[in-house]
C-alpha cells in the first residue's frame, strides 16, 4: 500500500503507484480540473512535480493549484513553452534558446534573421491564444544527454542542442512535448496547454547568448502570465499607472533634476528638487535630535588599509571608486561604517555611554554599472540617511525596538501604512558564536513581537556577521520598495579595535548596529515622487503656493501677499511663487496647475480692496475667497498635518 498525506494531515491509501493526477481525481472532482502540479516532500526536500508524476513510496503531497504561489509560477513557466510554440509555428526559421520565470512573468530569448515587429508581438500573441485554446496535453519524456544533442541538432535547434551537450554525459534530460512543438526543460509544465488563459506580451529587447557580448544578440520576447483575469488587469493597470508616476518623466516635467551624460549616474538637482530634498533632509535631521543621534559627518576619501580591515577591498573592490595620491592608495567611500567606528574609537567609551547613537547624510560612491542605472532609484552617488548604534548585547532588543516604532511613523509621516517586515537569519558561511547568534536573532524577532508586527523568517538571508530586518514598503499602486534596515554586526567592532570599558572595569567589544529608514535619499525621492504621482503633500512641496495676479494693477499687492505668507512660517518659510506676467488668468491657472501645487491664490481688484485671495486647492477645487489670514491658518494646519 501507499500512503500519502496530505496538508491537513489526513491520509489516503492506494494499492499501487499513483500519479498526482490520480491523487487529485480521487479526492474530488474539482481539485483534478484545477490541479497544475504537485508537491511531495516536506521543507528542504520538497519539490514541484507534474501531475504525471507517480508516487511508488509513502510521501506528503499538496495539489498545487493556480491559487497557489507554486501554482503561478508553473503558469508563467508553461506560458514561456507557449510563446516559443507559437514562434516556431508562425517563425519555423526561429531558433529557441532558454525561457525562465522572472518577477510578474517570463522571457524567451530567440535567433532570428531580422527583429520582431510590434505586429509580430501582435500576431504570435494571438496564435498562443489559439494554441491555448486547443488544450493539448502537455507530455513530459527523457533522453539520454547524447542523443537528446542529436534530436535538437536534427531539428535544427543548434541553441539547444549546445545548452545539452553542456549537461555532463552521464546525465538524462528531460523534454516537454506540447502539439508541433518540443522542448528542452527540467519542468514541471501544467497537464495541457488549455490552463493557460491569461497572459500577455509586453515588448522585445535584445540579449546576448548566454550573457556574453562576444556572442549573437539574440531577441528577448518578454510577457506577463497570470491566474485570473482580474490579476492579468489589475498587472497591467498598475503598469500603466506606473508609466504615468515614473519619477524621471515627471522630474522633467516638474523641474525637479536631471541626469547628464557628464556625470553618468549622478543627480542635477534644480531649485524646485532641491528644496524637495531638504525638506526630507531636514525632517530626518529632526528624527536624528528627536531620538537621541548625535550627527556626525566622516571623510570622503579612505585609505585603502582601512578598507582592507573591514573586508570590503577584497569582497567589495569591484564596486568601489579608487584615486591615488603620493603613492597611497585610497578609495570613496561606498558606506559610512568604517568612519563611525573610527570616530567612536576616538576616547575611552564606557559601559555608562551605551547605547551610543551617530548619524550621518553620508554621500556614498558605488561603481554600479552602467546598464543598471535608473534615474534617481538607482545611481552611483548616492546620501544615506546613516546610522549606528554602538551597544552591548543586552541592548540589542530594546534599540531595535525604538527603531521599529520609530520607523512606522516616519514611514507614516511620508504616506507610507503599509509595511512587511522580514528577519534575515544565520547564513552557512558566517562569524561569530551560535550563542551570539540565537541572541541576536531573538533580540530581533522579539522586538518585531513586541511591536505587535507579523514578520516572515528569510532563512540563511542574513550577513556573515549578524542577522537583520529589513523593512519593506507599499506604495500606492501596490509595488514594494525594500528601505530600511536595521543590521546585527559583531565583526566590524572586532576588525577595527573598536571597546569600551564595562562595569567590570575590562575592555568589551560594542556590538554595532546598522540601520536605515529612508536609505539612499535619493532613490527615497523617487518613491515619494511616484507615490504621491508628483502631487507632493503640502509639507513636502517643493512650491507651495502660487498667487497670480489679473492685472498689472494688482502686481505690488500679490508681492505683499507672497511677503506675509513667507513671514507667517518665520522658522523655514512659506514655499510660495508669485507669477506677475501678462497672460490671460486661465492660462496662469492652467499652467500652474499642470505644475501639481497644493494651492494657487488668484488676487484680482476685488480681492485687493478686501485683503484677501481666491483660493484654489489642487483637483481644481475652488474653496472661495478668503482673508489672506484665514488662507495662513487653513495651510498650517495643512502643513502640520502632513496629509
Amino acid at each position: 500500500m501507499i500512503h500519502i498525506t496530505l496538508p491537513d494531515g489526513s491520509q489516503r491509501e492506494y494499492p499501487g503507484p499513483v500519479t498526482v493526477a490520480e491523487v487529485a481525481a480521487s479526492i474530488g472532482t474539482g481539485l483534478a480540473k484545477a490541479a497544475l502540479a504537485g508537491k511531495v516532500g516536506t521543507g528542504d526536500d520538497a519539490k514541484v512535480v507534474d501531475t504525471s508524476f507517480v508516487i511508488d513510496k509513502d510521501m506528503p503531497l499538496s495539489i498545487v493549484t493556480a491559487k497557489d504561489a507554486d501554482g503561478l509560477d508553473v503558469i508563467r513557466h508553461s506560458t514561456a513553452h507557449l510563446l516559443a510554440y507559437a514562434v516556431k509555428d508562425l517563425f519555423p526559421d526561429a531558433q529557441v534558446t532558454i525561457g525562465p520565470v522572472i518577477e510578474n512573468g517570463f522571457y524567451y530569448d530567440f535567433s532570428y534573421k531580422r527583429p520582431f515587429t510590434p505586429e509580430d508581438l501582435v500576431a504570435i500573441e494571438k496564435r498562443m491564444a489559439e494554441l491555448a485554446a486547443k488544450d493539448e496535453p502537455v507530455v513530459r519524456r527523457v533522453l539520454p544527454r547524447d542523443e537528446a544533442v542529436a534530436y535538437f541538432k536534427g531539428m535544427g535547434e543548434n541553441y539547444k542542442a549546445e545548452i545539452i551537450a553542456s549537461i555532463p554525459s552521464n546525465e538524462d534530460v528531460s523534454l516537454y512535448r506540447e502539439g508541433g512543438f518540443e522542448d528542452l526543460c527540467r519542468g514541471p509544465h501544467v497537464p495541457s496547454t488549455g490552463k493557460l488563459k491569461f497572459f500577455k506580451l509586453m515588448k522585445v529587447a535584445g540579449a546576448y547568448w548566454r550573457g556574453d557580448h562576444r556572442n549573437e544578440m539574440l531577441q528577448r520576447v518578454y510577457g506577463t502570465a497570470w491566474a485570473t483575469k482580474d490579476d492579468l488587469q489589475q498587472y497591467l493597470h498598475m503598469l500603466d499607472e506606473a508609466e504615468k508616476r515614473d519619477h524621471r518623466k515627471l522630474g522633467r516635467e516638474l523641474d525637479l533634476f536631471h541626469i547628464d551624460e557628464h556625470s553618468p549616474g549622478t543627480v542635477f538637482w534644480h531649485p524646485k528638487g532641491w528644496a524637495l530634498w531638504q525638506e526630507v533632509e531636514q525632517y530626518m535631521r529632526r528624527v536624528y535630535r528627536d531620538n537621541g543621534y548625535q550627527e556626525v559627518k566622516g571623510p570622503q576619501i579612505l585609505d585603502k588599509t582601512l578598507w582592507e580591515k573591514t573586508g570590503h577591498w577584497d569582497k567589495y573592490r569591484e564596486n568601489m571608486f579608487t584615486t591615488e595620491s603620493e603613492k597611497r592608495d585610497y578609495a570613496l567611500k561606498p558606506m559610512n561604517c568604517p568612519g563611525h567606528i573610527l570616530i567612536f574609537k576616538q576616547g575611552i567609551k564606557s559601559y555608562r555611554d551605551l547605547p551610543l547613537r551617530y548619524g550621518e547624510f553620508g554621500q556614498c560612491h558605488r561603481n554600479e554599472p552602467t546598464g543598471g542605472l535608473h534615474g534617481i532609484m538607482r545611481v552611483r552617488g548616492f546620501t544615506q540617511d546613516d546610522g549606528h548604534v554602538f551597544c552591548t548585547e543586552d541592548q540589542i532588543q530594546p534599540e531595535v525596538l525604538a527603531f521599529t516604532t520609530l520607523l512606522q511613523k516616519v514611514y507614516a509621516d511620508f504616506g507610507f501604512s503599509d509595511i512587511i517586515y522580514k528577519v534575515a537569519t544565520r547564513p552557512e558561511a558566517r562569524i561569530g558564536s551560535d550563542e551570539s547568534w540565537d541572541k541576536a536573532e531573538a533580540a530581533l524577532i522579539n522586538s518585531l513581537e513586541a511591536s505587535g508586527c507579523e514578520y516572515v523568517i528569510s532563512p540563511g538571508d542574513g550577513a556573515f556577521y549578524g542577522p537583520k530586518i529589513e523593512y519593506t514598503l507599499k506604495d500606492a499602486i501596490g509595488r514594494q520598495w525594500q528601505c530600511g534596515t536595521i543590521q546585527v554586526d559583531f565583526s566590524m567592532p572586532e576588525r577595527l579595535d573598536a571597546e569600551y570599558v564595562g562595569e567590570d572595569g575590562d575592555r568589551h567589544r560594542p556590538v554595532m548596529l546598522h540601520r536605515a529608514i529612508v536609505g539612499s535619499l535619493e532613490r527615497f525621492i523617487g518613491i515619494l515622487i511616484e507615490q504621491h504621482a508628483g502631487a507632493m503633500p503640502t509639507w513636502l512641496a517643493p512650491v507651495q503656493a502660487a498667487v497670480l495676479n489679473i492685472t498689472d494693477a494688482q502686481a505690488d499687492y500679490v508681492r505683499e501677499v507672497a511677503q506675509k505668507l513667507q513671514k507667517a512660517f518665520p522658522n523655514q518659510g512659506l514655499r510660495v511663487a508669485t507669477d506677475l506676467r501678462n497672460e490671460k488668468i486661465t492660462y496662469k491657472i492652467r499652467e500652474h496647475s499642470l505644475q501639481k501645487l497644493p494651492y494657487i491664490l488668484v488676487a484680482g481688484d476685488k480681492e485687493k480692496a478686501a485683503g484677501a485671495v481666491a483660493v484654489r486647492a489642487r483637483g481644481n477645487k475652488d474653496l472661495g475667497v478668503m482673508s489672506v489670514d484665514a488662507f495662513i491658518e487653513l495651510v498650517a494646519k495643512d502643513i502640520a498635518a502632513k496629509a
